[in-house]
């Protein structure tokens, strides 16, 4: 599938075609073009995080009226987390359209979650510079909110979430995550992340991303709690 393809697919014809072709370049693909002045999509990806989220958060108000703020945070963040993420971008074949360099080619960077889920995103905020927020929510309503009911998204497991909920019943302060250390070549990245609560070290993880890398310390942080609880 080709990005005219896709649009015909979804119903939507983006004004900036590059702004399109924007949301699914890899930073992999702009290191091996460097002649090209091209941008990746992780800008575009901060944009459609927020986007995406606001949206969501919209719906879920609008439409569970007796769920109360925490049930409606805890449900949000399942449905805006990684896994589920990749689930709507596994549907509408983005991976088909992932724009990646060789390296990343090679190492099996067109079916990995984390970039998949980035590439959701970086479209999401695509669509909301290139044609507002009612184009979003529209497209959000023919291929995400038909999906959102009670239980639907119980297998998304998004840690950060699970530790903030921990850490606020048990009054125990801030939570602030640090990417303490990065290695591997552009293609190949791997993130360190440390998770801190008070000021302590609770928990570090690595990841291709460095959501992925915070998912991870969080596991670790609440596997830690929860030793120190048995």
């Amino acid at each position: 599938m080709n990005f005219e393809q896709f649009q015909e697919q979804i119903g939507v014809h983006f004004q900036n075609q590059a702004l399109l072709k924007k949301a699914f370049t890899h930073s992999s693909y702009v290191n091996e073009h460097r002649n090209r002045g091209l941008e990746d999509n992780e800008r575009l990806e901060f944009l459609g995080d927020a986007v995406l989220e606001l949206a969501v958060s919209q719906f879920l108000y609008r439409k569970f009226q007796k769920m109360n703020e925490g049930e409606m945070t805890k449900f949000r963040a399942s449905i805006v987390c990684e896994p589920s993420l990749v689930h709507f971008a596994e549907k509408l074949q983005f991976n088909d359209l992932v724009l990646l360099g060789k390296g990343e080619e090679m190492t099996g960077g067109r079916t990995r979650p984390a970039l998949l889920a980035d590439a959701f995103e970086g479209f999401i905020g695509a669509l909301y510079l290139d044609q507002g927020f009612d184009t979003v929510l529209s497209f959000l309503d023919e291929y995400v909110f038909p999906e959102i009911k009670p239980g639907a998204f119980s297998h998304a497991m998004d840690y950060k979430s699970m530790l903030q909920e921990v850490v606020q019943q048990d009054q125990e302060g801030d939570i602030d995550y640090n990417i303490v250390d990065e290695k591997g070549p552009a293609h190949n990245r791997e993130f360190i992340a440390e998770v801190t609560i008070q000021s302590e070290g609770f928990g570090k993880g690595s990841g291709r991303t460095k959501k992925e890398a915070e998912q991870n310390a969080a596991k670790e942080a609440l596997d830690k709690i929860k030793e120190q609880q048995s």
